[in-house]
Formats: structure tokens, sequence, C-alpha cells
């Protein structure tokens, strides 16, 4: 399951703890809820919550096998959301000068 990539959203997933820690479990590869959930401190209501929001960020993409669901980094969203705050997080202008005027 893909979503399109939503800016808003995928800034979003940022400000949650659940959401970070399953994002830093995903580093090591495609897991199953019930492979999160043995490793993160909610329930599984709260994990699906959480789910559904990091996968309509476009950050993580869902799998579906039978009547497991695979979760993993979504390579095109890691990278959107690196130019996004690279974008948001740059200078404007052609220097350092233009950042002490503004001071």
């Amino acid at each position: 399951m893909r979503y399109r990539f939503d800016g808003t959203k995928a800034l979003m997933v940022f400000c949650d703890e659940t959401r970070l820690k399953v994002i830093e479990l995903l580093r090591s590869g495609e897991k199953t809820a019930s492979m999160l959930l043995e490793q993160v401190n909610v329930g599984q209501s709260t994990l699906s919550h959480h789910m559904r929001i990091l996968v309509e960020s476009g950050i993580i993409t869902a799998r579906k096998v039978h009547k497991w669901t695979y979760y993993s980094i979504c390579e095109s969203g890691r990278q959107r959301v690196a130019e996004m705050l690279k974008q948001l997080t740059s200078l404007i202008g052609s220097g350092v000068s233009d950042a002490k005027h503004r001071v």
C-alpha cells in the first residue's frame, strides 16, 4: 500500500516518540506489525494508528501478504523528507552575510 507523499504529514511523523521508534526499528529492514509490537511499548490498536499515519505520510510503505502486513521505509519518501528539510533549513541568498543581516 503506497500513498502519495504528504510533506505536512511527513513532518508530523517526527513529532511522536512511538513513530520515531518504529522508524528506527525499520531501519534494519522490513517488519510485520507483530514484530514491531514486541519492541514498542504500545497496544495493537495504538500501533495500528501510528502505522496508518506513517504509511499515509509516504515515509513508510505497507505490503500485504495473506493476513500479514509488512512495513518498510519507503526510499522515495525518505528522500523527499531529506530534500524538504534541506530546503526549509537552507539560507536564502548567496552566503553567510545574508544570515547576519536577518538576525
